[in-house]
């Protein structure tokens, strides 16, 4: 039977595989030449293929075939990315038929872009008057992105990208660059140069502004600021208040971060009514409906997280708001919970000691306390319980209540534990006031009260990206710093938000949060273990790097612009820089802080330099960057691989990942087309496979198979340099309560300020059928089928270069008895 192509204007004409075969060799252009490309993704479309497909299922048909096939060689991944691309170019551009001619296309069809989307109110009026919109297109450079991977191209149109009011797409990707670079240059003296330079370094994906600035920087609404850390106070005004401005954050697409440690007791009395509280988990409640209610962008729900430090009364109740079971009023469904933790409950812990908890209405000051004075206090408000002055408290085991909280952890995967001691004795900007709580991912710490509404500003550096010739290049690095400084430090002068205390708080303190993504991704180039002294070493020298730059920047910036308002009075502005706070954390806590004390840079010459102003608050932190990590094509910030194959689900779709620097380390020894089946069959486990020498083994192990105080060792020689904190994900193989103190225990010794998900291993896998098996074959590992319900995990193969920090200290004797074995998740 004949096939028939429906084009977009609605004739129909025959369907012709030679041009179909074309475009897939354009698309494999450069590629390895012994892959037949075009009569593999050409022979399998034609099972696709029926009367009457339209131009755009073509597309779609053959940009699957290929990604069907990325399980074999991730370079079908490249195929299928160039095949997108080229639909992409051909809706918003036109046709074209050579590069030339594409680059032409980006040249003449910009100012037509920037000029449409002013008209219709898309994009900042001033564009088509603040800049030389010609030497901007003669910049646009669309060879480019030949950088991004496929899932990065989606997400990138998908999720950031601008349309039309009809709906027509606005932007191919270099359009959508140059229109962040022009966003974030408003505010400069030769805002043209400034795109350029901008526009340079995010178009080469060697840093990426933060998800909220990607979606509304040089938009006629401006909410570029990622991060919002709220406190809600006790009264009723405030209560409401903090619903609305829930409501506006959202909308603008900001994560939230919400502390209700102030809010009374259920129980607590309320003397204007002469009635009682009904505590603070309604009031949760209310804000998880308004989350769902008003989504993010109109893509998600709301993104926020609740923090309430572990004495309040309500403690137990805040541990259930994420169980599935129970009263669905007293529960959260899209919000996230966090505990608030004090060096005091670790201590009393670590001792085997009762732990109080109180009504906030009676113990008011002990929110705004830390370290040795919230000690004191605490103890105080013991004896006046004990004394019988105290209407409203309970005495439990802080040993217990540990164990509530990890047990609610395994289940639940909330909430996320946060040292709160630790956190403000190792700010440098601790003289706005007491941090009370971190936001929705646990890397920002920031001062706030009824008036400050505190806000942070973020950017990522894409680490490989600045891996060159298998070593770092630290002049990119540092280039990459100042660049991202200067333009995140312009952002605060551009966003606009709907919430006052927001605007006062980003403009008295000026605070960002520089990051990095990538870390696994250059370890594993670099053919090192993740849990190796090396790696340890190689995220400690970057962050010193990147932040020793980033503080030189803010530093000249403040001379140029003038010192942020709350300087004065600040650690800052005593020389103090990011390193210094480990003695004084040291000193408060009297516990020492068992970190590498390795120092590479002048820092005696910078600490001089910062005592004379600083432009920003704050200049690093460690965001998750999951979906800007997409767009880069790299690792997320500091996380390991979650597995060398596997299907990732995102708001764009799912997407089948294969580790591309597994592939070419495999490919390089010659063994990849004899492994591969075997590596699929194994759902991406490559530990049991006898031909995989086991340095390679070493290099890839995965989030399960690497020690968890590996995690917890790479936090901590980051956290060296960075004044803010690190969304510091956790992966646990083990379920034993007693292996969890230790290493939870472990991060708070280590001067670890947070940490974020925990993620356990499944007790089963799910059987797959991604290749042929003969499923009554014994494979390796003595494993009966293809991943059989209930089999043994493989055992991970010895770490080559395994060392003293990623292994597990000795067991600390925190006494659970059956429970360190018997608390398994339900």
């Amino acid at each position: 039977m004949a096939i028939t192509v429906v084009k977009r204007n609605g004739e129909r004409e025959p369907y012709d595989a030679n041009k179909i075969n074309l475009a897939i060799e354009n698309a494999a252009k450069g590629l390895d030449e012994n892959i037949t490309w075009v009569t593999q993704i050409a022979s399998e479309l034609e099972l696709t293929l029926f009367d009457g497909i339209t131009t755009q299922q073509l597309d779609e048909a053959v940009i699957q075939v290929a990604l069907q096939n990325v399980k074999d060689d991730p370079a079908f991944d490249t195929v299928a990315a160039r095949l997108l691309l080229k639909t992409i170019y051909k809706r918003v551009l036109g046709d074209y038929e050579s590069h030339d001619e594409l680059v032409e296309l980006h040249t003449s069809r910009f100012r037509g872009y920037i000029e449409r989307g002013v008209a219709e109110t898309l994009l900042d009026g001033r564009f088509t008057t603040a800049f030389d919109l010609d030497r901007l297109a003669g910049y646009l450079d669309p060879a480019r992105d030949e950088l991004l991977k496929y899932i990065g191209v989606v997400t990138l149109n998908n999720r950031y990208g601008i349309k039309a009011r009809n709906g027509d797409s606005l932007e191919v990707p270099q359009f959508f660059w140059m229109r962040i670079a022009m966003g974030l240059s408003l505010n400069e003296a030769d805002p043209t140069s400034h795109a350029i330079a901008f526009y340079d370094k995010m178009s080469k994906l060697e840093y990426l502004a933060a998800g909220s600035t990607l979606v509304n920087a040089g938009t006629a609404y401006p909410q570029l600021s990622n991060c919002f850390v709220m406190e809600m106070q006790d009264d009723i005004e405030h209560i409401a208040k903090s619903v609305r401005d829930v409501m506006w954050l959202t909308k603008g697409t900001g994560g939230i971060g919400l502390s209700v440690t102030k809010l009374r007791a259920q129980g607590s009395p309320i003397r204007s009514n002469n009635t009682t509280s009904t505590g603070p988990i309604p009031f949760m409640h209310t804000i998880d409906s308004v989350l769902r209610a008003v989504s993010r962008g109109g893509k998600k729900f709301g993104a926020l997280c609740f923090y309430m430090e572990n004495w309040h009364m309500d403690f137990p109740e805040f541990l259930d708001l994420r169980q599935n079971s129970g009263d669905p009023y007293r529960r959260t469904r899209t919000a996230n919970t966090a505990v608030w933790i004090s060096d005091e409950f670790m201590k009393r812990v670590q001792n085997d000691e009762d732990w109080y908890l109180f009504d906030p209405l009676e113990v008011a000051d002990l929110n705004e306390l830390y370290g040795k004075a919230f000690s004191e206090r605490y103890a105080h408000y013991v004896a006046e319980a004990e004394a019988g002055n105290l209407k409203m408290f309970k005495k439990i085991s802080a040993r217990a209540q540990f164990k509530d909280i990890l047990m609610s952890l395994q289940t639940t995967s909330h909430p996320w534990l946060t040292w709160k001691d630790t956190i403000n004795n190792r700010a440098l900007n601790n003289n706005t006031g007491t941090i009370h709580l971190s936001n929705l991912c646990t890397e920002i710490t920031l001062p706030q009260d009824r008036d400050n509404v505190s806000v942070c500003n973020l950017a990522s550096i894409n680490l490989s990206r600045h891996l060159v010739d298998g070593k770092m290049d630290w002049e990119r690095i540092e280039a990459s710093a100042r660049q991202a400084v200067r333009q995140l430090d312009n952002l605060i002068d551009i966003t606009v938000s709907s919430v006052p205390e927001a605007d006062f708080s980003n403009q008295q303190n000026r605070a960002i949060g520089l990051g990095v993504m990538g870390f696994t991704d250059i370890v594993e180039k670099l053919g090192l273990s993740y849990e190796s002294e090396e790696a340890y070493a190689l995220i400690d020298e970057i962050m010193e790097h990147v932040s020793y730059a980033a503080i030189d920047e803010s530093a000249d910036l403040a001379q140029e612009r003038g010192a942020y308002p709350n300087f004065e009075g600040s650690r800052w502005s005593q020389g103090l820089v990011p390193y210094d706070s480990i003695a004084l954390t040291e000193a408060d806590r009297g516990v020492p802080i068992t970190v590498d004390r390795t120092i590479r840079l002048d820092w005696d010459r910078l600490r001089e330099k910062v005592k004379g102003g600083m432009r920003n608050a704050t200049l690093m932190a460690i965001a998750p960057t999951a979906s800007i990590g997409l767009v880069a094509g790299t690792t997320p910030g500091f996380d390991p691989q979650f597995s060398q194959i596997f299907s990732r689900s995102t708001s764009s779709g799912k997407f089948l990942e294969v580790n591309r620097n597994l592939v070419e380390t495999l490919q390089e020894r010659g063994i990849w087309q004899d492994v591969r089946e075997a590596i699929l069959r194994s759902q991406g486990d490559i530990q049991n496979i006898a031909e995989i020498p086991d340095e390679v083994k070493a290099t890839f192990k995965t989030s399960f198979q690497l020690s968890p105080y590996a995690f917890i060792e790479v936090a901590a020689r980051a956290q060296k340099w960075i004044d803010q904190a690190i969304s510091r994900n956790m992966y646990l193989e083990t379920r034993d309560l007693g292996d969890m103190m230790d290493i939870y225990y472990a991060a708070w010794e280590k001067g670890v300020k947070t940490t974020y998900y925990l993620h356990m291993k499944p007790r089963h896998q799910a059987e797959q059928s991604t290749v042929k098996v003969n499923k009554a074959e014994e494979i390796s590992g003595g494993r009966k089928g293809f991943a059989t319900v209930g089999a043994p995990a493989p055992s991970a193969a010895p770490a080559v270069t395994e060392t003293a920090p990623a292994a597990a200290p000795a067991r600390r004797g925190f006494g659970f008895g059956g429970l360190a074995t018997g608390g398994e998740s339900k």
